[in-house]
C-alpha cells in the first residue's frame, strides 16, 4: 500500500494515525545511485577476474613428474671443481648437454 515518488523524493503509506510520509534529499539519492553504480562496477570486474581465473587455471601443465625426494630425470655427469684437489667437490651438470 506504499506509494513512491519519485521526482519528490517522497514514499507514503497508510499508518495507523493517517498518512506516514518519508523524505529524502537529492544529495542523498544522488550519493545513494553512486554507491549502487560502484558496486554494479566491483561485481561485473569480480566476475569477470573469476571467469579469468578460471580460464588461466583450466589452461595449467600437468607435472611432468611428482616425486617426495629429487631424483634426476636425465644421466649425470659429475665434473671435479678442482681437478688437482682431490676431495668431494663436485659439479653436477646433464650429460645430453651439447658442446656449444
Amino acid at each position: 500500500m506504499a506509494v513512491p515518488n519519485y521526482t519528490y523524493l517522497k514514499l507514503k503509506m497508510p499508518g495507523p494515525n493517517g498518512v506516514i510520509t518519508i523524505e529524502s534529499t537529492y544529495e542523498h539519492a544522488y550519493d545513494y545511485d553512486v554507491e549502487c553504480i560502484e558496486y554494479a562496477e566491483a561485481l561485473v570486474e569480480a566476475e569477470t577476474l573469476i571467469a579469468d581465473l578460471d580460464r588461466l587455471g583450466s589452461k595449467l601443465p600437468e607435472p611432468k613428474h611428482r616425486a617426495r625426494t629429487f631424483e634426476p630425470v636425465e644421466a649425470i655427469k659429475f665434473i671435479p671443481i678442482d681437478p688437482t684437489y682431490l676431495d668431494d667437490q663436485v659439479l653436477r651438470i646433464s650429460a645430453t648437454l651439447d658442446i656449444k
